[in-house]
């Protein structure tokens, strides 16, 4: 089954110290592949982790399926899984296989049987569960983070500008990947060139949502936006 949920912000807005970067979000993501777009300091990558909790909504609410992020936020990230810009940041464990492992930890498998799914996992992206995670090139760590999420099959899946040390080539491949997955996919990201596909893609300035539509026509408005 295709991993769907629905992702409300209801007048959501976020300051930082006495900074506001978010204001006025009101949006319902169902769509499959959703993308998020928008200059450095847009506020996308910060609406992006509200998604999961990683950032709560300083005013208004956001809901994945009912819950609210702020208050049951260790719901939410049974649904919702994270991957950062940086693998490195996420990657914790000597080996790729305990790093997958290491996931599951809360979820009641005995040590072997975490390992043996985590095996699993990485085999499915031609990984070596038995490789030094730390020496991998900077795209399978990506696909490291990737596969360490995905062992505990969230329905939503956030990627915050996770193409961003790749070359060409393992953008479009970590891309083609992302969209043959079964799970709803919210991707924030600068190379515009990998959103063709998508369904929806939403442009950020100054904190709003500016645009909101299919790839096309958001992304010929963000290119005047900035140009």
């Amino acid at each position: 089954m295709d991993g769907r949920a629905v992702i409300e912000f209801e007048n959501v807005g976020h300051t930082y110290d006495t900074t506001p970067v978010v204001s006025d979000v009101d949006l319902r993501l169902e769509q499959r592949r959703v993308a998020f777009v928008g200059a450095n300091g847009s506020g996308k990558s910060t609406v992006a982790r509200m998604i999961n909790g990683l950032v709560v909504p300083s005013r208004g609410r956001v809901r994945v399926n009912g819950l609210d992020t702020a208050s049951e936020g260790r719901k939410v990230r049974k649904q919702v899984g994270f991957v950062f810009t940086n693998p490195d940041s996420q990657i914790v464990m000597p080996t790729a296989g305990e790093d997958v492992a290491f996931s599951l930890r809360g979820s009641g498998l005995s040590k072997k049987d975490r390992a043996a799914r985590a095996a699993e996992v990485l085999g499915e992206y031609g990984l070596d569960p038995e490789h030094p995670a730390h020496q991998l090139s900077g795209g399978q760590k990506q696909l490291l983070a990737l596969c360490s999420m995905l062992v505990l099959d969230p329905d939503v899946l956030v990627c915050d500008e996770p193409t961003t040390l790749l070359d060409l080539r393992n953008k479009r491949r970590f891309t083609e990947l992302l969209t043959g997955l079964r799970q709803q996919i919210v991707l924030v990201t600068h190379d515009l060139d990998l959103l063709d596909d998508f369904d929806r893609v939403l442009v950020f300035d100054a904190g709003r949502v500016v645009a909101d539509d299919e790839p096309r026509p958001a992304l010929r408005y963000y290119r005047e936006l900035v140009g």
